[in-house]
């Protein structure tokens, strides 16, 4: 993929695979809705949620952006991370978030229940900036015919965003 394809393979997919490193054990990892919001990625999260401490631990984070369709393709993405708390920004995000889940736009009058929620869960913006992306090209089986000399593995790249 080249620059392009990569960003209008973050733009036309809506989940991803979110990982950070934990304080004691390995990384962990957890599937998330996102927008964009120019060039950075945004996910809303409760503050007392694992990955709003994290990145306030560490701002490095990975995104795994899953292709919804089969077969299953992804792209890695690295971040920095940063939480944002204002209020409205954070009600904003539920707004297209929920949209998002739903298949369409939310109406304005759900508006102040997603605010509410947005106060009683203490939700924060994790928006990450992305610099450098990992591709490794996709290869899949269809039938037993694929099967053969021009079925090859290569080596993945990273690349900047």
């Amino acid at each position: 993929m080249n620059r392009d394809e990569r960003r209008e393979f973050v733009e036309r997919n809506r989940t991803a695979i979110f990982g950070y490193n934990r304080q004691k054990d390995g990384p962990a990892m957890t599937v998330v809705y996102y927008v964009l919001d120019g060039n950075d990625i945004l996910v809303s999260t409760m503050a007392e949620r694992a990955k709003a401490k994290a990145v306030e631990r560490s701002q490095k984070v990975a995104l795994c952006i899953l292709n919804e369709q089969w077969p299953p393709t992804y792209l890695q993405v690295y971040c920095d991370a940063k939480l944002e708390t204002d209020h409205e920004a954070n009600v904003d995000l539920a707004m297209r978030i929920t949209g998002l889940m739903a298949g369409k736009p939310m109406p304005d009058e759900v508006r102040p229940m997603v605010a509410e929620g947005v106060v009683r869960e203490n939700r924060v913006v994790l928006r990450m900036t992305p610099y450098a992306t990992f591709e490794t090209p996709s290869r899949h089986v269809y039938s037993e015919d694929d099967i053969n000399e021009n079925l090859t593995h290569g080596l993945g790249q990273s690349l900047p965003w």
